[in-house]
């Protein structure tokens, strides 16, 4: 006998009673975009790898480790998306809709990494995304942290930070680099396997190694700021000249680099410390070389990415009520035909209503257990064949059974709806 077939390592099934709080979230990340004047995009979960590879860097743990890449029927080399903004620069320039305009764009959906398992991090995980493509200055990256700001408000988080920091221009980049890769080179025999292999091809990421017993060493490497060019220093002033006009709590974290080589100047993280060693719940920044590098011109552009399932554990979010708000009951089977027109007429003057009718027969003491279970707050019992007369019992609280024409049912649950 076979084994019953399970879910993919890290890849998780989401539960019927796990999809309100989903739908909820869902909701809020959309109206949050929408409030901000954000326009939807949907991409493919599957895109050329060279995509990735050019754009998130191909010195970085994600395409060297994590990525999931097969040759197709024809050859081609493909990946489930790690992420999403090199997608969505790609759609953008292959339809020509960032060309000489602004653009701001969301999407959410599912990303792929070939991580280890463990809480807050999964092979199959959930993003949800914003670019803006078009604005240069630190304004836009203000505003970003602003939606996010007003989103966890929105959603009752309150053990979360801001972390922000400069990663200047290219050039600045290059010759910081230089003056890291002597200074590391000097302690490479204190470096462990991973900073030593990162050394020179990216050691930035170095920067970013979380070994404890390495921290001594990185705590006294070059700094960036140290280097930076003036465009980028007079920018990252300005945008803690904002955060504290704006009363936006946030601390200056030099490590800060991100694992994305896509970016330049500001980068941001706000991180919590309730979900242990994943505490990032968004990350961004700004990337303005990868529309260019991509093929496209020059564009200034920036984001964030949010994890949903992270952002699940810490929001307030209320347990569901069930699955219907009115139950139909039918008592004997000649009344069926009636019930699912009322049912259906129901859910179309109740505006926002979830009204579910029994279909499987059952005594009537059957029926009103059903109705419990789905968690309506009110039973409507069809009480003859037309359909002409009903009761209406309240399931929840106070009140009286009831019977009423059927044709006076709707103006009666929606003054209840409304009480």
């Amino acid at each position: 006998m076979s084994k019953t077939p399970k879910s993919i390592r890290g890849m998780h099934d989401v539960l019927p009673d796990d999809t309100p709080a989903w739908q909820r979230l869902e909701t809020a990340l959309r109206e949050t975009a929408a409030a901000y004047g954000y326009e939807e995009i949907r991409m493919p979960i599957v895109e050329q790898t060279a995509l990735f590879a050019r754009s998130i860097g191909e010195v970085t743990d994600i395409v060297e480790k994590e990525m999931y890449t097969f040759d197709d029927r024809n050859g081609d080399s493909l990946t489930l998306r790690p992420e999403g903004t090199a997608g969505c620069v790609r759609a953008c320039l292959q339809h020509g809709i960032i060309h000489n305009q602004q653009r701001r764009l969301w999407y959410t959906g599912p990303m792929f990494r070939h991580e280890r398992p463990q809480k807050g991090r999964y092979r199959q995980f959930h993003q949800f995304g914003v670019e803006t493509f078009g604005v240069a200055g630190p304004e836009l990256e203000i505003e970003l942290i602003q939606m996010a700001a007003s989103l966890w408000q929105r959603l009752g988080i309150e053990d979360v930070r801001l972390e922000i920091n400069t990663l200047g221009q290219p050039a600045a980049r290059a010759r910081h680099r230089e003056v890291l890769i002597e200074y590391l080179e000097g302690h490479a025999d204190q470096l462990d396997e991973e900073a030593r292999r990162r050394l020179h091809e990216n050691p930035l990421r170095v920067l970013d190694s979380k070994n404890p017993e390495i921290q001594p060493i990185l705590e006294a490497a070059p700094k960036l700021a140290d280097y930076l060019d003036e465009e980028s220093a007079a920018d990252f002033a300005k945008t803690c000249e904002l955060l504290d006009a704006l009363g936006i709590p946030y601390r200056v974290n030099p490590r800060l680099v991100r694992g994305l080589d896509y970016y330049n100047k500001l980068v941001f993280e706000w991180v919590t410390e309730s979900l242990g060693a994943q505490g990032t719940i968004c990350a961004g920044g700004r990337y303005d070389g990868l529309v260019e590098q991509l093929g496209g011109r020059a564009t200034p552009a920036a984001g964030f990415a949010i994890g949903i399932e992270r952002l699940l554990s810490l929001a307030d979010t209320p347990a569901d009520m069930g699955r219907a708000d009115v139950y139909v009951i039918v008592p004997e089977a000649g009344r069926q035909g009636a019930a699912l027109r009322l049912a259906d007429r129901l859910r179309r003057t109740l505006a926002g209503q979830r009204v579910q009718c029994n279909l499987d027969g059952g005594s009537l003491k059957a029926q009103f257990k059903r109705a419990d279970r789905s968690g309506a707050g009110t039973a409507v019992i069809i009480e003859d064949e037309a359909g002409e007369q009903v009761s209406v019992k309240p399931l929840r609280g106070e009140g009286e059974q009831q019977r009423v024409a059927a044709a006076d049912l709707d103006s009666l649950l929606a003054a209840n709806q409304h009480a």
